[in-house]
């Protein structure tokens, strides 16, 4: 196939161009089956199978028979036929015209770059009177097929639309849900161009609250997920509905300081909160994927998840801030040896000088002493709010997981390892309630909204021991381990790092965490390395912005 042919429109007619040769003209979408000739899926043959590399003449082929069936409208278990998955390109084949209502289009095929096929793809979409231009690019594998030897197109959803996978389909009809217009706690528009890392969020809330904020719904061209749970992602708007609009608790100079912060690391996720309200001021997320894993991510912290440990050890009496705490290169538990990084030990320190250059072993050998391995367990839930499921955020969110374990497992968990299971929302609020002394659920829109029962922790930080802890943290903050990162900040302040070490991953996570004044923020940058050296400076810009 050479590059520039097309698969074009005339008329109401699809007609097959290259070179100015025409391979000829069909109708399309009028319940005519379109073309001639017998489908050529990967069924058995009485031919001799044909092995090897494909050639190219067979890559050329086998892309512009399905190309050409595909645009001008052959039934779609005809094309379907054309692949190596038949049965599954059916649906979504079908899909595309019953569906996604796709009524004509112009295929452009580009150079072949041995069995890929890029191409674009220029349609209109029509639906109750309405119409609107469609454009995007995708390409198809040819490959031999196994059991005949044909030159057959791999299948992929993807295939069809880049967007589309085996749990999505194309749908054009009115708008499940009207549009927001969603706005910050003082006012200001939040839209998806300006905050990106919103998408997934403004996505939810639409789904959640359009028909209550008092909009009218649109058409609308979606990419809708077979999880009921799971917002539709607009991809082409045939005619707009009108937007109520929906008061969040983001604030936009915070959320636009998080967007740039993350934007510096690859995979990196932000979030901060109002430690005496929980409000929710920023979320956003650096990602290929475009998930939103600052309030959905769920992986090990590391070594901020010892402002839980900390406390816990405070609370039992078995700790104090000046009291002396033995801090050796390594410690052994039930069979674990645990070390501290680069092998440092502090010689006669205090559990404040522990915590702020953040000594593993200082931790670990207080295990014993408290007696009860569910005693994390119980400190993460009863005061901090993690960890019961019981979250309502106002978007989907995880609400972090310290699991029942025991022994050495339980040993990794005092230091934010092993089954320890958070996201950077939830090391936000945390911090957020050392610094203000008892837990308030994150929100991301005022419970006003829907009269939802937020979740409570059991009891607070006894005064004397968050007095200790928050005293810690600033040490921390000032001379320990996140002073680099801290040092452009005033006022109040207080921090913790965390590295947290991920099987066959050769660099550990970076996390980070802390506060500011009434502002509590956490991060993490994949494979960043120490917490003060990626995910610090993006939790520093965050604060300062608020």
């Amino acid at each position: 196939m050479r590059s520039g042919a097309k698969i074009a429109v005339i008329g109401g007619v699809f007609a097959v161009f290259a070179g100015g040769v025409g391979y000829g003209a069909y109708n399309v979408y009028d319940g005519l089956t379109g073309g001639s000739g017998s489908p050529a899926g990967d069924s058995t043959t009485t031919a001799e199978v044909k092995t090897g590399p494909l050639s190219a003449a067979e890559v050329d082929k086998a892309a512009k028979d399905f190309l050409t069936g595909w645009a001008k409208g052959d039934e779609a278990a005809t094309v379907a036929q054309l692949t190596n998955d038949p049965t599954t390109a059916e649906a979504v084949i079908g899909g595309y015209r019953d569906e996604a209502h796709v009524t004509d289009a112009v295929i452009t095929p580009g150079q072949a770059v041995g069995a890929k096929v890029p191409f674009t793809v220029k349609a209109t979409v029509s639906f109750d009177g309405k119409t609107k231009p469609l454009s995007y690019a995708s390409e198809l594998t040819v490959v031999r097929g196994l059991t005949t030897g044909r030159p057959l197109v791999d299948w992929a959803p993807s295939v069809i639309h880049p967007k589309l996978t085996k749990d999505t389909r194309l749908v054009t009809n009115e708008a499940s849900a009207p549009p927001i217009k969603a706005v910050d706690r003082d006012g200001v528009e939040l839209t998806k161009e300006k905050y990106p890392s919103l998408r997934p969020i403004l996505d939810e809330l639409r789904k959640r609250y359009g028909d209550d904020a008092g909009g009218t719904p649109g058409v609308e061209l979606v990419l809708r997920s077979d999880t009921e749970s799971v917002p539709d992602q607009t991809l082409l708007t045939l005619s707009k509905g009108a937007p109520g609009e929906l008061t969040t608790t983001l604030d936009a100079s915070v959320q636009a300081a998080a967007e740039r912060a993350v934007k510096k690391y690859s995979e990196a996720s932000v979030a901060a909160v109002k430690p005496s309200t929980g409000e929710i001021l920023a979320v956003a997320n650096n990602r290929e994927d475009g998930w939103n894993a600052a309030m959905l991510g769920r992986q090990a912290p590391g070594s901020t998840m010892k402002i839980v440990t900390a406390a816990m050890l405070l609370e039992k009496g078995l700790v104090a801030a000046d009291r002396a705490a033995e801090c050796p290169k390594e410690a052994m538990y039930q069979g674990r040896t645990f070390t501290n990084l680069d092998g440092f030990s502090i010689a006669g320190g205090t559990f404040t000088q522990s915590f702020a250059r953040s000594c593993n072993t200082a931790f670990i050998k207080l295990i014993d002493d408290t007696k009860d391995d569910a005693a994390l367990k119980a400190e993460t839930e009863e005061v901090f709010g993690i960890g019961l499921d019981n979250w309502k955020t106002g978007v989907a969110s995880f609400d972090g997981s310290v699991p029942a374990a025991t022994g050495g497992e339980a040993a990794a968990q005092y230091i934010g390892q092993g089954t320890v299971q958070m996201n950077v929302l939830n090391m936000a609020s945390i911090t957020a309630t050392a610094k203000n002394g008892s837990f308030k659920q994150p929100v991301i829109v005022p419970r006003s909204l829907d009269d939802r029962q937020l979740a409570t922790a059991a009891r607070s930080l006894p005064y004397n021991v968050a007095s200790q802890l928050r005293g810690m943290m600033r040490v921390t903050a000032t001379s320990g381990t996140a002073a680099n990162a801290m040092s452009g900040l005033g006022g109040d302040k207080g921090a913790k790092t965390g590295s947290a070490e991920v099987d066959g991953q050769a660099t550990s996570n970076s996390w980070f965490t802390g506060y500011q004044n009434d502002l509590a923020a956490a991060a993490v940058v994949q494979a960043g390395g120490h917490g003060g050296d990626a995910a610090g400076p993006v939790v520093a810009s965050v604060l300062a912005a608020g």
